[in-house]
C-alpha cells in the first residue's frame, strides 16, 4: 500500500470529525487514519461562522462531547468558546497532528477491484482508504441561501451575508435591517442593537421563539457537590429527557405547546396584539426548527425600543434601504441577509463507484449514516430536534461495531443493501431551505433499518446493539 494509504479517512474537523477520530482511535489504536480539512483551523460550522453573537441554541451539555464534560458556565455558549472547546478536545487526544489541513476533498471513487476508495484533493493529490466517513454536515460553506432581491443594485448602503460576516463591518450608530426569522437571525438582532442606531428584523412570516436560560442553574448546583464528569452526566440527562419530552408533546398536542409559546412570548413582550402580530407562525410547533433566545434577549431588545420586528414582503430594494408591499420604507445603512443555508450532501463531493457517478438523491438512507449500494462508505447528520452531537456520537459509535465486526471476520468490504420501496426525505423539515434541496438527499425507506427516526431516547438504546449484518452485504479480503 502507498504512503498515502489510511485505513479510515475522515472528512472534516469539525464537532463530529473530532469526535468520529476520538471513537476511531479509542477502539482502534493500530490503524491507520487521517482527517482531511478543507479550511486552516479546527472547528469546521464554528469556525466558519463570525458573526455578532454567534452561538449554540442547542444546550452544550448535550452538544459537547460525552466522552469530554462541558465545564464552562455558559449552557448555550458563544461561538469562539465551543470553537476552542472543539480545538482543545483534539490536542488533549492527539488528534490534531493526524488532521491535514487546507485538504479540500472534490472527489472519492471506489474501485471493487480494489477495494478502496480513491480520494482526490483540490491540489491535485491523491489519498487512499478501505473507509470513508463523511463528517461534512449538510450545508455548504461556500454559499448561504441569497434570494434575488429586486433592486438591489440601487441600495447605497452595504449588504452583508452572516456566513461571510465580514472583518471590516462598522454598524456602530448604524441603522441595520435584518431579513429573515430563524435561528440567526433572532441571534444577530440582540447583538448588534446595543451599539446599532437600530435593528430592524423583517420576516415574511413569523417562526416560533422559546426563551431559555443562558446559564443552567441545576447543572452549577450539581457542579458544587459532584466531581466534573458525573454533574455533566446528570444536567446531560436532565437536558435531553426535557428536550425530547417537549418535542413530543408538541408533536402530539400542537394547540397546547402553541398557548405555552404565546404566554412566554406575551410574558417577554408584555404586548399581546404584538406578539399575535409577529410572533404567532401559520405552521404547527417543531414543522420547522424552534428556535431559542438566551435569557429572552431578543424581547429585551425588543422592549428597550433598539429593536423592531416588522412582518411584511419585499417589493424592492430602494436608494435609502428597502420599500415593503405595504408601501413603508425600511430606511437602512445595512442590510444583513439572514436568508438561510444551502444544503449539500456529503460536502459536495462527487461519489462514484468504478468510474460511475453516484446520484445521491437516487439512494436510500441505511441507519441514516450509509447509503443503499454504496460500499463502506457513511456520512454523518444530527438531530434536528436535539443537539447534533447526541446523534452524531451513536454514528460514530456504530461505524466504530460495523468495522470492528469486519475485521474480526477478515472482510474487506461491506454494502448496505437496496430496500424496496420508499418513505420520507431524510430531513423531515417544512424549512424553506429544507425544501429547496430534498432532490439532493437520501430518501429513507418503508422499513427498518432504513428508516430515521427523530427519538434519541431510542435511538440510543437500540443503536448500539443494532445488528451490523442486517440489510448489509460483505465480502472478504482477497487472499
Amino acid at each position: 500500500m502507498s504512503g498515502d494509504y489510511r485505513d479510515v479517512l475522515i472528512i472534516g474537523a469539525g464537532l463530529s470529525g473530532i469526535g468520529a477520530a476520538w471513537r476511531l482511535q479509542e477502539a482502534f489504536p493500530s490503524q491507520t487514519y487521517a482527517i482531511l480539512e478543507a479550511r486552516e483551523a479546527i472547528g469546521g460550522t464554528w469556525d466558519l461562522f463570525r458573526y455578532p453573537g454567534v452561538r449554540s441554541d442547542s444546550d452544550m451539555f448535550t452538544l459537547s462531547y460525552p466522552f469530554r464534560p462541558w465545564t464552562d458556565t455558559q449552557s448555550l455558549a458563544s461561538g469562539d468558546k465551543i470553537r476552542a472547546y472543539i480545538s482543545e478536545t483534539a490536542d488533549e487526544a492527539g488528534i490534531t497532528r493526524h488532521i491535514r489541513f487546507g485538504a479540500r476533498v472534490t472527489a472519492a471513487d471506489w474501485s471493487s477491484a480494489d477495494s478502496r476508495w480513491t480520494v482526490r484533493l483540490a491540489d491535485g493529490s491523491v489519498m487512499t482508504c478501505g473507509f470513508l466517513y463523511a463528517c461534512t454536515g449538510y450545508y455548504s460553506y461556500d454559499a448561504g441561501y441569497q434570494p434575488a432581491f429586486p433592486g438591489l443594485d440601487s441600495f447605497e448602503g452595504r449588504v452583508v451575508h452572516p456566513q461571510f460576516w465580514p472583518d471590516d463591518l462598522d454598524y456602530r450608530g448604524k441603522r441595520v435591517v435584518v431579513i429573515g426569522s430563524g435561528a440567526t437571525a433572532v441571534t444577530l438582532v440582540p447583538a448588534m442593537a446595543p451599539d446599532a442606531a437600530h435593528v430592524t428584523m423583517l420576516q415574511r412570516s413569523p417562526s416560533y421563539l422559546t426563551s431559555l436560560p443562558a446559564r443552567d442553574v441545576i447543572a452549577d448546583a450539581l457542579r458544587r457537590v459532584l466531581p466534573a464528569k458525573p454533574a455533566n452526566t446528570i444536567a446531560r440527562a436532565k437536558n435531553i429527557l426535557l428536550t425530547q419530552g417537549f418535542y413530543q408533546l408538541a408533536r402530539r398536542r400542537p394547540d397546547r405547546v402553541r398557548k405555552l409559546l404565546r404566554t412566554m412570548a406575551v410574558s417577554g413582550l408584555g404586548d399581546e396584539s404584538y406578539v399575535d402580530e409577529h410572533f404567532k407562525p401559520r405552521y404547527d410547533p417543531w414543522d420547522q426548527r424552534l428556535c431559542v433566545i438566551p435569557g429572552g434577549d431578543l424581547y429585551e431588545e425588543i422592549r428597550a425600543g433598539r429593536a423592531a420586528v416588522v412582518t411584511d414582503h419585499i417589493d424592492t430594494f430602494v436608494p435609502a434601504g428597502i420599500r415593503l408591499r405595504s408601501g413603508r420604507v425600511l430606511e437602512a445603512d445595512i442590510v444583513v441577509s439572514a436568508t438561510g443555508l444551502t444544503l449539500l450532501p456529503l460536502g459536495g463531493i462527487g461519489v462514484s463507484i468504478d468510474g460511475s457517478p453516484v446520484a445521491i438523491g437516487e439512494r436510500a438512507a441505511y441507519r441514516g449514516l450509509m447509503l443503499s449500494g454504496v460500499p463502506n462508505l457513511a456520512y454523518c447528520i444530527g438531530y434536528v430536534n436535539a443537539s447534533w452531537t447526541l446523534r452524531a456520537d451513536l454514528s460514530h459509535r456504530y461505524v466504530v461495531r460495523l468495522l470492528r465486526h469486519m475485521r474480526r471476520r477478515g472482510l474487506a468490504v461491506a454494502t448496505p443493501t437496496t430496500p424496496g420501496g420508499t418513505g420520507r426525505p431524510l430531513l423531515d423539515l417544512s424549512s424553506g431551505y429544507v425544501q429547496r434541496a430534498l432532490d439532493l438527499f437520501p430518501h429513507q425507506g418503508d422499513r427498518a433499518p432504513w428508516i430515521v427516526r427523530q427519538n434519541y431516547l431510542r435511538d440510543v438504546i437500540t443503536t448500539p446493539r443494532a445488528d451490523v449484518t442486517r440489510d448489509m452485504t460483505f465480502e472478504e479480503i482477497a487472499p
